[in-house]
């Protein structure tokens, strides 16, 4: 009973104004006992938001985990380099268990656990009560909780490695509970979204599903995939049999048959095929991205592309406060230094091919001062020009650091590339390229695509082709480091972007044709500009502004720029060695000694 009172009382708190009225409308018995809230549709749903509002902690999805997985990558990285910080070492690959940001009693850990939490007890209660065999509405919430789990526990694998498994909910002989393989944890969750699935509606099919912060079966569908792909991937394991134990471990596959690429690759594409039956691309991938910074943008269907997002309400999340464009203008952010903490390489941009729409929306070089001016950011310091407060409802913004906005967890790109990396590893690139040439195209045209995909004629050139796709799609989404992971690409990728980095900063190798200066012309829009790396030889653009040495004016004796120890330190520890989280010291004292460190990490 003291469970029930407690999931709903955290439900209120998180359900929207419109759900609130459907669920204070609802016939309120005298006392809510576990028979009543889960035989009955919108109580039991208001336990679903209970779960979700284990995301919108302080310190969990909000403002620990969301911010501070996933980068440096060699597509992303931290813009601030100051060894020794707390966020420095998180992103350098540095993170120990005492991390000043980290290693907190409400830390995302066990926050993401007290989700599990709730998870599991909806679970119970509406497979008890809730006549799931014969409603389909609460057939629905049971898959909803059931793909909310299993996503919390992706995350948990993607971030620590291996961790407890609480499939059912506490009791006293539980509640210590050390750790176990992820396999145990992925078999689980691909198993319950296997069950979820069918009772799941597609994107716009009902009233929760024309929601992206509710679940549907595209998104559940993309979920399972994106496990399958993990699971039979490499990471760095411990020996099966010493997990707890502070063995380093080795990158490997799994030893589980049935997490193999055989096992679960023709599951993945069977679901992922059904997927793309019931989705699409969006035409305009600037309007997506305009869409996506305005709060209210929730619609799901087949029309949209965004799956799934975070449910933040309008005063929770900072996202934006993070990762926009930097700004500190008052006409922008209200004289407010918001925005730019991370940002894509000063490399990436010149990754994508000629004429590709996603390089101006994905990586701007500039940024707003205080006197409301844009001006060139400076080549070692660039933005995601994903996230914007300048295209954000309300001008200038005026909120705090909660902006509102609403992660995207995955989009429709994902299934289509997803799609085209299993299908080609199961029967090659003949009937994979359809999928890639699907994402090319939007970014690049129809003629640019065809001519691509006719290019990757063999398993391997297309899987390289893939690598690269979804650097160009994704970055600043945070799914490359996984990716990197499960590919066994972590450490050769980072070291590649240094050398990189090092040969466009010396104007060598694939930068051996640019002057080092740079021109730019203020936009129509009055809220951008367009910048141009200038070829040795070329001709200013009359009107344009020019800035010289733009490339080439940072050296070593620099504190601050593209200095070579700037560079060096995307990593300050072994990337590979520390390519998981540790469990933080609060963790490991509150465990009762139950949950220790692998990987080399420390313990108490």
């Amino acid at each position: 009973m003291k469970k029930i009172f407690y999931i709903l009382s955290a439900a209120i708190v998180a359900v929207c104004a419109s759900s609130c009225d459907k669920f204070l409308d609802s016939s309120s018995p005298s006392a809510f006992d576990t028979a009543t809230v889960y035989s009955n549709y919108d109580l039991a749903e208001g336990t679903i938001f209970g779960i979700t509002e284990a995301f919108c902690e302080v310190n969990s999805y909000r403002g620990r985990f969301l911010p501070w997985y996933g980068f440096n990558t060699d597509i992303e990285w931290y813009n601030t380099f100051k060894p020794g910080d707390g966020k420095t070492d998180i992103a350098t690959y540095n993170c120990l268990p005492n991390n000043s940001q980290l290693n907190l009693a409400n830390g995302p850990f066990p926050l993401m656990y007290m989700g599990i939490e709730r998870a599991n007890l909806v679970i119970e209660g509406l497979r008890q009560y809730g006549d799931t065999e014969n409603k389909s509405d609460m057939a629905y919430l049971l898959a909803e909780a059931l793909t909310l789990r299993a996503m919390i526990y992706y995350d948990l694998t993607k971030a620590w490695g291996d961790v407890p498994a609480r499939f059912e909910s506490l009791t006293s002989a539980t509640i210590y509970a050390p750790k176990v393989s992820r396999d145990v944890i992925y078999k689980q969750i691909l198993a319950d979204l296997d069950e979820a699935i069918p009772n799941l509606p597609y994107p716009g099919a009902t009233a929760a599903t024309s929601r992206t912060d509710r679940v549907n079966k595209v998104f559940a569908e993309g979920l399972y995939a994106r496990i399958a792909l993990a699971a039979s991937g490499y990471a760095l394991r411990p020996e099966d049999d010493a997990i707890g134990t502070g063995d380093s471990g080795v990158v490997r596959l799994s030893s589980d048959n049935a997490l193999s690429k055989s096992e679960l690759y023709p599951k993945a594409l069977a679901h992922l095929k059904d997927a793309i039956s019931h989705a699409s691309l969006e035409k305009d991938y600037r309007q997506m991205w305009y869409n996506l910074n305005n709060m209210n943008n929730l619609t799901a269907g087949p029309a949209y592309e965004t799956l799934y997002v975070i449910p933040f309400g309008a005063g929770r999340g900072r996202w934006n406060f993070t990762f926009a464009i930097s700004s500190e203008g008052a006409s922008i952010s209200n004289g407010v230094s918001r925005g730019g903490d991370a940002g894509p390489l000063p490399t990436m941009y010149f990754k994508y091919p000629e004429g590709d729409q996603r390089r101006d929306i994905t990586c701007v070089n500039y940024k707003w001062t205080k006197e409301n001016n844009i001006e060139p950011a400076g080549i070692s310091k660039w933005f995601f020009g994903k996230y914007r407060f300048e295209w954000m409802d309300a001008q200038p913004y005026t909120g705090g650091n909660d902006d509102g906005i609403k992660p995207v967890v995955m989009r429709y790109a994902d299934i289509l590339l997803m799609t085209a990396e299993i299908e080609n590893e199961l029967n090659g690139p003949a009937n994979a390229k359809q999928y890639l040439r699907e994402v090319r195209a939007r970014a690049c045209g129809e003629a640019a695509a065809d001519a691509y995909v006719a290019t990757l004629n063999s398993k391997d050139a297309f899987f390289k082709a893939i690598v690269d796709e979804r650097a160009l799609e994704f970055c600043g989404e945070f799914l490359r480091k996984a990716d990197l992971i499960r590919w066994n690409l972590l450490k050769t990728n980072l070291d590649a972007a240094k050398d990189d980095m090092k040969a466009l900063r010396d104007l060598q190798g694939d930068y051996s044709n640019l002057s080092g200066n740079i021109c730019y012309t203020f936009a129509e829009d009055g809220k951008s500009i367009n910048i141009t790396f200038l070829k040795t030889g070329e001709e200013v653009p009359a009107g344009a502004e020019v800035s010289e040495a733009y490339v080439t004016k940072y050296d070593d004796a620099k504190s601050t720029g593209f200095y070579t120890s700037r560079i060096d330190g995307i990593y300050t520890a072994d990337p590979v060695q520390h390519m998981f989280w540790p469990i933080f010291l609060d963790t490991m004292t509150n465990s009762q000694g139950n949950i220790k460190n692998d990987y080399g990490y420390d313990n108490l």
